[in-house]
C-alpha cells in the first residue's frame, strides 16, 4: 500500500508539474503568438468586382473568387439547420470547443498512430482555421485552434460566427460561400432554394470535390441523404420532409455566370478606370459594386441594333465562304467537341454540315443541340468577288454547302425555331447613346461582339466624321454675320496647296453644281461646296475654337479647309457629346458611365456629380463626396459599425443644413436651385434653335428621310460618309437622348459604293430609337425669345413679295432679319446651268 501511495503521490505530482508546464507554455508562449481575435469584428473577405446596370441589372464580375456575401437573416432557416447536423449538432449549447467531438478525433488520432486527423472541430474552431491559421495538421495548429475558438465565442455572437463561416468557406468550382455555391449549381439565390438542395449544400464544406452534386453525383446524394437523417434525428424535420427529400433526384448542373445585360465593352471600362483609382490588388478583391449609367433595356436594345445592321451590311455584300471543312467522316461526338471550343459571337452560332438534302442541310451545333437550314432561305447567298462585284446565284444548295462544313447559323429574329446560314461581318460598327441634361452615357456598343474583338470604337477609333461634323461650321457661322436664308454659292472651287502634288477639286457626291443656296439647305441636302465656303469665311481658326466647345479636341481637327468635309479623326463619343449640346439647347456636358461606387457593404465610395443642364439656376454645394482622382483608402470598405453609424450622423447633419441653404436661397430669388455642378452654356440659344430645325429638316426633306418612319415630329439629327465611302455615320436625337451610330472597317476601306450613313448607319439608329423612344411622348421645342419668323423668297433669301405664292418662312434672330425685298421673278437671275459650266474659281 505504500508503494502505492507513494506511486501515485509521485503521479499526481509529476502530473502537476506538467499541467503546469503546459499552462505555462501555453500563457508564456502560445497565447502571446495567437492571432488578435479582435481583427475579427472588422474581417475583410476577397469578394470581386460586380459592375451593374444603373437598374441593378449584372454588366460583368471581374475575380478570381466568385463570392457574395449574406447577412444572417437573409439565410433559410433549413440551411442553418442542415449546416448544424452535419458540422456542429451542439453548436448552440457549447462555448467554442466540443469535448465529445475532441474526444473522439483523440481517439482517432491514437488509432492514426499519432497522426493529426481531421473532424472534432466545431464551427467555431474551423472559423478559427480559416480566417487566423493556416490548414497544416499539427498538434500546435490544433491547440492554437482550441485557444481561439474560446476567444472568439467571448467577443462575437453565435450569429455572427455562423456568417463568417458560411460566407467564407470553399464549396467547389471557384464558388466561396453559399450564395456563390448556389448561383453555381442551381443558377437560383439560396432564397429560392428547397429543402433538398439546402442539405445539398451544407453537405460540401467536408470535401467540396469528393461530395461535389456534378463530378460526383452518387457521392454527393449519399452525403445529402445523411444529412437528411440527421435533420430528422434532431428535429429539425419530420418524416414526410425527410422522405420526400430523399427522394428527391439530384438537379444541381453548373451555371457559369450569365450577365444580364449585354454590356461587356463597358465593363472593361469600368475595369480600367478602377485599375486607375484604386490599388490593382484590391480591384479583383474589395469587393466593390460600381453601378454604371447604363439603362439595361436600351442597352441590350443598342447591342441587337448594331448587329442587326452590320449582319444586315453583310448580306448585302455576299457571301465569303466556310470557316472551315472538317472531312465528310467526321463523328458526331467528335463535332460536339470541336463546337464547344468555339465561341458564340453575337447571334451567331457555330454549326457544322452533317447531311445535305435537296433543298436544305442537317446540322449539329453546341452541346448536341440540331436544326435544319433551308436553300429557299438563302437568296442573298452570292460569292462575294469584290466588295462592289458578287458572283451568280448558287443554284442548289451544294453549290453553297458540303457535309463537313463549319458555318455560323443564327435564329430567326421573329421565330426561334428558324435558323439561316450567317457568316461573322468583315465591316464593324459602334453605337453611344447620351443623356444630354448631363452627358451619361445610356447605351455603349463597342463593336458587333466584345469576344470577337475587344476593341471599342465608340471611344478609342479614330474615325472621319464627314459631313456629320458640318453642324459645327454651320453654327459657328450662325453665330456669326450669317442666317439660315443666307445665299452661299454652291459652284466649283480649286485649291492649290504647295504641300500637295496635285490641286484639290472637291465636289457634291452627286458630281453636279446647283449655284446660289440657302444656307440651311445645304445642310439638310449637304452640299460640300457651299460648307467649304462658309469655312473659309469665318476662318479656320474660329471654326477649331468652336468646336473645341463641344468636346472636340483642337489637336484632332486639321487646320485646312478639309476640316469643313469632316476630315478630322475624332472617335464616336467625342461625336456624340458634340450632338448633346445641340439636343440640350446649347450646354456644355462631359460624358461619364459610373454613377456610383458601393463597397461590398453598401457604402458609398463615389457618387457621380456631373455638370448638369439647369437654366436659370443657382448652384448650391452638396456635401463633398469622394473623387475618382482621388480615392478611398482600401481600408473603407473594412466593417466599423461605430463609424458608419457616426458617418452617417454626419451626412444627415449636412444634408439637413444644404437643405436649409437652399430653401434660403430659393425663397431670397424665388429661382430653382441645383447641388450638381451648372452646366455652361456654349452656344446661343436662337442659334442653337435654328441649328435644330434644320436639323429636323434633315429628316423631314433631306438625307435621313429613312428615319420618318419612326412617325415622330421632334427627330433631328445630321448623316455622314467619308470619301470613298469608308465611313458612314448618324448622329441624332430628341430633347432626352442623343445617340451616335458609326460603320466602317477596322482598317479604313470602301464600305461599298452605295453605302452611306442613310443606309448603313441611320438604319441602326432607327432600330435603337424605336426602342428607345418607346412610350416616350413628343416634345416640340418653344421658340426662344428674341426671334422672328419672316416669309421668304426660296431664291434668294430676301424678303418675299406680297405676290410670291412660292415663299417659305424662315426663322431670323432679330438682329439679323433680312431688310432686301427681293427682285420680281422675271428679274431674278436664275441660271444654275451657267454657274455649273463656268470656270471653278481658283483659291490658293
Amino acid at each position: 500500500m505504500t508503494f502505492v501511495r507513494r506511486l501515485f503521490k509521485w503521479g499526481f505530482i509529476l502530473g502537476t508539474l506538467c499541467a503546469l508546464l503546459i499552462g505555462a507554455f501555453t500563457w508564456f508562449y502560445l497565447i502571446p503568438r495567437l492571432p488578435d481575435v479582435s481583427a475579427l469584428k472588422d474581417y475583410h473577405l476577397q469578394t470581386p468586382l460586380r459592375v451593374m446596370s444603373r437598374d441593378g441589372k449584372l454588366i460583368s464580375e471581374f475575380g478570381e473568387q466568385r463570392r457574395i456575401p449574406l447577412r444572417i437573416d437573409q439565410v433559410p432557416q433549413d440551411y442553418i439547420n442542415a449546416l448544424i447536423s452535419a458540422e456542429d449538432e451542439n453548436y448552440y449549447s457549447h462555448y467554442g470547443v466540443d469535448p465529445k467531438g475532441l474526444l473522439r478525433a483523440a481517439v482517432r488520432m491514437v488509432q492514426a498512430g499519432g497522426k493529426i486527423q481531421g473532424g472534432g472541430s466545431t464551427l467555431t474552431m474551423q472559423v478559427a482555421r480559416n480566417y487566423l491559421l493556416t490548414l497544416d495538421q499539427t498538434f500546435i495548429r490544433k491547440f492554437n485552434e482550441i485557444l481561439l475558438s474560446f476567444q472568439i465565442e467571448q467577443q462575437l455572437s453565435k450569429d455572427q460566427i455562423l456568417e463568417m463561416y458560411f460566407n467564407k468557406m470553399f464549396m467547389g468550382h471557384r464558388s466561396y460561400g453559399i450564395e456563390a455555391a448556389s448561383a453555381v449549381y442551381y443558377g437560383r439565390s439560396i432564397s429560392e432554394l428547397e429543402l433538398p438542395q439546402l442539405a445539398m449544400l451544407a453537405g460540401l464544406y467536408k470535401a467540396p470535390s469528393k461530395y461535389n452534386p456534378i463530378s460526383n453525383p452518387a457521392r454527393s446524394k449519399i452525403r445529402r441523404n445523411w444529412i437528411l437523417g440527421r435533420m430528422l434525428k434532431l428535429g429539425y424535420i419530420h418524416q414526410q420532409q425527410h422522405d420526400d427529400a430523399i427522394a428527391t433526384p439530384i438537379i444541381a448542373r453548373h451555371h457559369s455566370l450569365k450577365p444580364e445585360t449585354s454590356a461587356s465593352y463597358v465593363a472593361e471600362m469600368v475595369r480600367q478606370e478602377l485599375f486607375d483609382t484604386f490599388p490593382i490588388e484590391d480591384v479583383y478583391t474589395g469587393g466593390y459594386r460600381v453601378y454604371t449609367t447604363i439603362d439595361s433595356r436600351l442597352q441590350d436594345a443598342a447591342q441587337l441594333a448594331v448587329q442587326k445592321g452590320l449582319l444586315a451590311y453583310d448580306r448585302r455584300h455576299g457571301f465569303r465562304g466556310i470557316e472551315i471543312n472538317h472531312g465528310a467522316d467526321l463523328a458526331t461526338e467528335e463535332a460536339e467537341r470541336i463546337l464547344n471550343r468555339i465561341p458564340v459571337f453575337g447571334p451567331l452560332q457555330p454549326a457544322i454540315v452533317q447531311q445535305l438534302n435537296e433543298d436544305s442541310a442537317n446540322l449539329i451545333m453546341r452541346y448536341g443541340v440540331t436544326a435544319t437550314i433551308q436553300f429557299s432561305d438563302m437568296s442573298w447567298i452570292r460569292p462575294r468577288i469584290a466588295i462592289d462585284h458578287l458572283g451568280p446565284k448558287p443554284e442548289q444548295i451544294s453549290d453553297i454547302l458540303t457535309v463537313g462544313d463549319q458555318i455560323r447559323v443564327r435564329q430567326a429574329y421573329s421565330d426561334p425555331s428558324v435558323w439561316y446560314l450567317s457568316q461573322v461581318p468583315d465591316a464593324q460598327g459602334a453605337l453611344i447613346a447620351l443623356d444630354p441634361q448631363d452627358g451619361a452615357m445610356i447605351a455603349l456598343v463597342g463593336g458587333f461582339e466584345y469576344l470577337h474583338s475587344k476593341f471599342n470604337r465608340a471611344t478609342q477609333a479614330l474615325r472621319q466624321p464627314g459631313s456629320n461634323f458640318k453642324p459645327f461650321i454651320y453654327s459657328a457661322a450662325l453665330e456669326q454675320d450669317f442666317t439660315a436664308a443666307t445665299l452661299i454659292n454652291d459652284a466649283p472651287v480649286v485649291f492649290a496647296d504647295a504641300s500637295l502634288e496635285d490641286s484639290w477639286r472637291p465636289e457634291n457626291y452627286s458630281g453636279k453644281f446647283f449655284g446660289p443656296t440657302r444656307l440651311r439647305k445645304a445642310l439638310y441636302k449637304s452640299r460640300n461646296l457651299v460648307s467649304i465656303r462658309i469655312l473659309r469665311e469665318i476662318g479656320i481658326k474660329s471654326a477649331i475654337d468652336y468646336a473645341s466647345r463641344f468636346g472636340f479636341k483642337p489637336e484632332q481637327l486639321p487646320r485646312n479647309l478639309s476640316l469643313a468635309l469632316g476630315s478630322a479623326s475624332v472617335p464616336p463619343i467625342d461625336v456624340a457629346t458634340a450632338y448633346a449640346s445641340i439636343a440640350n439647347q446649347g450646354y456644355q456636358v462631359t460624358p461619364y458611365f459610373i454613377e456610383r461606387i458601393e463597397d461590398s457593404f453598401g457604402k458609398v465610395l463615389y457618387q457621380a456629380e456631373p455638370t448638369t443642364v439647369c437654366a436659370n439656376c443657382d448652384y448650391v454645394r452638396a456635401t463633398d463626396t469622394v473623387n475618382l482622382e482621388n480615392p478611398p483608402e482600401p481600408q473603407a470598405t473594412i466593417i466599423d459599425n461605430g463609424a458608419i453609424i457616426a458617418l452617417d450622423e454626419a451626412i444627415d447633419q449636412e444634408d439637413a443644413d444644404q437643405q436649409a441653404a437652399q430653401d434660403a436661397l430659393l425663397s431670397s430669388n424665388n429661382r430653382p436651385t441645383t447641388a450638381l455642378p451648372i452646366a455652361p452654356r456654349i452656344m446661343d440659344e436662337r442659334v442653337n434653335y435654328i441649328m435644330h430645325t434644320i436639323l429636323q429638316d434633315v429628316v423631314k426633306k433631306g438625307t435621313a428621310r429613312k428615319a420618318q418612319k419612326l412617325e415622330r415630329n421632334d427627330l433631328a439629327g445630321k448623316t455622314g460618309t467619308t470619301n470613298d465611302q469608308k465611313d458612314a455615320w448618324f448622329s441624332g436625337y430628341v430633347d432626352s437622348m442623343v445617340a451616335t451610330t458609326w460603320v466602317g472597317f477596322d482598317q479604313p476601306k470602301t464600305l461599298g459604293r452605295n453605302e452611306f450613313g442613310s443606309t448603313a448607319a441611320l438604319p441602326i439608329w432607327i432600330d435603337f430609337m424605336r426602342v428607345a423612344l418607346e412610350g416616350t411622348p413628343e416634345h416640340q421645342r418653344t421658340q426662344p425669345d428674341g426671334m422672328v419668323t419672316i416669309k421668304i423668297d426660296q431664291a434668294t433669301g430676301e424678303l418675299a413679295r406680297p405676290e410670291d405664292t412660292t415663299s417659305l418662312e424662315e426663322i431670323f434672330r432679330e438682329e439679323r432679319t433680312p431688310i432686301q425685298m427681293a427682285l420680281p421673278k422675271n428679274n431674278q437671275s436664275t441660271d444654275n446651268a451657267s454657274l455649273q459650266e463656268a470656270a471653278p474659281e481658283q483659291v490658293f
